[in-house]
This record gives C-alpha cells, sequence and structure tokens, in this order.
C-alpha cells in the first residue's frame, strides 16, 4: 500500500513540475519565469508566470525560479535603469529632484490620501518610459536566461548520465535489485 501510494504521489510530482521535460523546455520555463519577474506587472509577476506555465504545461520550478531571479537587492536598480532607458527610447525628460520627491514622498503616512495623489502626480510622466525600459529589459534577459539556461541544463544532463547512468540510483531509474548501486567508475 505504501510503495503504491509512493509510486502515486512520484507519478503525480512527475507530471506536475515536470522533471522529465527536454532541456529546451526547462530552458524556456526559466526563460518565461524570467520575463515575468522582470517585467513591469509589479506584484503579479508569481501569478502571470505560473498561469502561463500551466497554460503551456511547463515546469512550475523552473519558471518559479526565473521569476525569483529578479531579487530584492536587483530591483530597484533594474527597475531605475529600465524607467531611464525607457524614457531615453520614448525622448520623455525625467524631472530633475526625484529621488529626494520620492523620498520626501516616503516620509509620509500611506494611509493618507495626500501621499496615493503626490505618487500619482509624480510617477503619471514616468508610467510609459517605466512600462517600455521594463518589458524591453524582461524581454532581453529572457532571452539571455534561455541560452545559458539551455546549456547548463544540457551540461548538468551530460555530467549525470556520465555518473549515474539508466537503472542506478542516481540515473532516474531504479536498480533492478532493488539495492542503490554505486556509480558506475569512468
Amino acid at each position: 500500500m505504501i510503495q503504491a501510494t509512493r509510486a502515486a504521489v512520484q507519478k503525480w510530482l512527475d507530471a506536475l513540475l515536470h522533471i522529465h521535460d527536454s532541456p529546451r523546455r526547462t530552458a524556456a520555463a526559466y526563460a518565461l519565469g524570467v520575463l515575468f519577474g522582470f517585467s513591469p506587472f509589479l506584484g503579479l509577476h508569481t501569478v502571470l508566470a505560473l498561469a502561463f506555465a500551466f497554460l503551456f504545461n511547463l515546469n512550475r520550478v523552473a519558471v518559479l525560479v526565473g521569476v525569483y531571479s529578479n531579487l530584492p537587492w536587483i530591483m530597484a536598480p533594474y527597475y531605475t535603469l529600465a524607467t531611464l532607458g525607457g524614457a531615453k527610447l520614448l525622448g520623455t525628460h525625467v524631472p530633475r529632484g526625484v529621488a529626494r520627491q520620492l523620498e520626501r514622498l516616503f516620509a509620509q503616512s500611506l494611509w493618507q490620501g495626500k501621499f496615493w495623489h503626490d505618487l500619482v502626480v509624480l510617477l503619471r510622466q514616468l508610467l510609459w518610459p517605466y512600462m517600455v525600459g521594463s518589458t524591453i529589459g524582461a524581454v532581453v534577459l529572457a532571452m539571455v536566461a534561455y541560452r545559458v539556461a539551455l546549456a547548463f541544463v544540457i551540461t548538468r544532463r551530460r555530467h549525470h548520465l556520465r555518473h549515474w547512468p539508466p537503472g542506478t540510483h542516481g540515473g532516474g531509474g531504479r536498480p533492478s535489485s532493488g539495492q542503490p548501486s554505486a556509480p558506475t567508475p569512468e
């Protein structure tokens, strides 16, 4: 009974996580996560990425790893540079002293209407540069992520097969004797 349950859970997890996807699909899943992780849709990154992962039947773990590649200490510099790049592309003037204005803004209470009014006034002029810059940045980063992830997955799988051929404990199959076997020396 326990063995049957374990096998059913393993089959379900393999199907859900797409452990046996091709390197291209795994790299595509990671790149999709990076695309949404660096997209302008702050707060919706995870939901959008998982929705597309289910829609395209991609490895959910690889998608989430890609989404969470946009670490908190990367976000502020990335979105600042992306917005400045978008402003340059669109020919939008970035007002002087934006950093000081943001500093003063965040000294106010989030619970007051003045904070939200001042935020909208300040960021309204930067909305399109932010959207364009971070979208272009996300696409470029996703293309780079795909190439890097594809090379990584292919190299890792070759290494794995070299050290744990199919039929051994680490090679994805179960040993025929039911006992873990040692990796085959080269």
